[in-house]
């Protein structure tokens, strides 16, 4: 078995775009299209953690792999440790990566770009990040921000915080934070372990228990940032990227 894995946590439930996993965006459901991404980064094998039978159905019928999990669980994270769990109970596996399944632009590259992070270093998280050139971006709460040191495309550096405020203060350049991780086996298994803490809880970002626990998150810099799919306007531009593609 390879040392690495990419599993996509997807469940139906969605406040702003119920059933988003199942939308269809030329002709298949958006989370067969990131399913078939994540098989172009060659990165290990591709499995779909999920509590809804049709999801596992769209992925099972085009002969992908999709476990079944809880339907309680309270994030991707803990529905991808079960389905790790499941896969792979001898733990031969190293390497986790959870690719959100609301991502049918993401490019190859960048699943490979988060694994080689991750690989090249000694951190027991990576994660992906691109310089923010719009002001409005800078100011939305739905951009989350990096405070790092990152040089040119492909540098990375160690993570010191994330925030939906605009951080550091003052001039310089700012970084978006991408939503794909990649786990060392053991960092995942200690994460889920973790309560909720206070300033992920505060700032609503799952990705801070890691540090307030004293884990560490490296950051490479790449130079696209993948459209993440949560409303009907989203939606809606997935669909003419993917067309024109």
């Amino acid at each position: 078995m390879n040392e690495s894995i990419v599993l996509i946590p997807a469940r139906r439930a969605s406040s702003r775009l119920p059933g988003k996993p199942l939308a269809k965006i030329s002709g298949e459901a958006m989370i067969v299209h990131v399913w078939r991404r994540a098989l172009r980064a060659d990165c290990g094998h591709v499995v779909v953690a999920t509590d809804d039978d049709e999801i596992a159905d769209a992925i099972t019928s085009i002969g992908g792999h999709a476990v079944m999990t809880k339907a309680g669980h309270s994030s991707g994270s803990d529905r991808i440790y079960e389905a790790l769990q499941r896969v792979d109970p001898e733990n031969r596996i190293k390497f986790v990566v959870n690719l959100q399944g609301d991502l049918p632009t993401i490019e190859p590259e960048l699943i490979r770009r988060v694994i080689f992070t991750l690989t090249d270093g000694d951190a027991d998280i990576a994660t992906l990040a691109a310089v923010i050139d719009n002001p409005s971006e800078l100011a939305s709460e739905h951009v989350v921000k990096i405070a790092t040191t990152l040089g040119d495309i492909g540098s990375s550096a160690r993570a010191l915080y994330f925030s939906r405020t605009p951080i550091p203060f003052g001039s310089g350049t700012h970084f978006h934070h991408i939503g794909l991780y990649a786990y060392r086996r053991n960092a995942l298994a200690r994460f889920v372990s973790l309560p909720p803490s206070v300033l992920e809880q505060r700032e609503q970002l799952e990705q801070l228990r890691a540090l307030e626990a004293g884990m560490t998150i490296d950051v490479t810099l790449v130079d696209t940032v993948p459209l993440g799919v949560d409303t009907p306007e989203d939606l809606a531009r997935a669909r003419h990227i993917l067309a024109r593609q």
